[in-house]
């Protein structure tokens, strides 16, 4: 199989599927050629099985004018979204913006300001929901312990199967 390896100061073998399918093997220093080739091995429906999923992963548009459509749309719904939710919780945050960003689909600073992506949009309104809930929730509970689900839980019974279209 192939890989690029990358040794470093860390105590652990691990593994990284790059965006492009590639895999990347991250080894401590002086880790033996032939310790790395059995993990790679041991790992390898491991590796199949992420190559599968992330290929599956939404594609997100690429194009600057539908993005731009998506942000201004954003801007408009997810601020309604946030009010409606922090009348129900009790919660305000301090700023909302929106983002382009791929990996995450909104984040809630220590600040209290609550940062969104404006691909959220392309998901269902129930998963809109449970992304303003789950951020609302982080402004009282900055971890993701029981306590914070039942914050989560209290507003949205139905989260987990929310959080399934997001998975989607």
């Amino acid at each position: 199989m192939d890989y690029t390896l990358r040794f470093s100061n860390r105590r652990t073998l691990a593994l990284q599927i790059q965006k492009d399918g590639s895999l990347l093997v991250l080894a401590p220093f002086f880790t033996s050629r032939e310790r790395i080739e059995c993990f790679v091995e041991e790992k390898s429906l491991w590796i199949e099985k992420a190559r599968k999923q992330m290929q599956k992963r939404r594609k997100y548009p690429e194009d600057p004018e539908e993005i731009r459509r998506l942000v201004v749309k954003a801007k408009e719904l997810l601020p309604q979204r946030v009010a409606f939710y922090s009348e129900k919780m009790g919660l305000k945050p301090q700023r909302i913006s929106i983002t382009k960003a791929k990996t995450r689909f909104g984040s809630c600073s220590s600040k209290k300001t609550i940062s969104f992506s404006c691909f959220l949009l392309l998901y269902p309104p129930e998963a809109v929901d449970y992304v303003v809930v789950h951020e609302l929730a982080h402004i009282r509970h900055h971890d993701h312990s029981p306590a914070f689900y039942d914050q989560v839980a209290r507003v949205l019974p139905d989260y987990k199967a929310r959080q399934r279209l997001l998975k989607e």
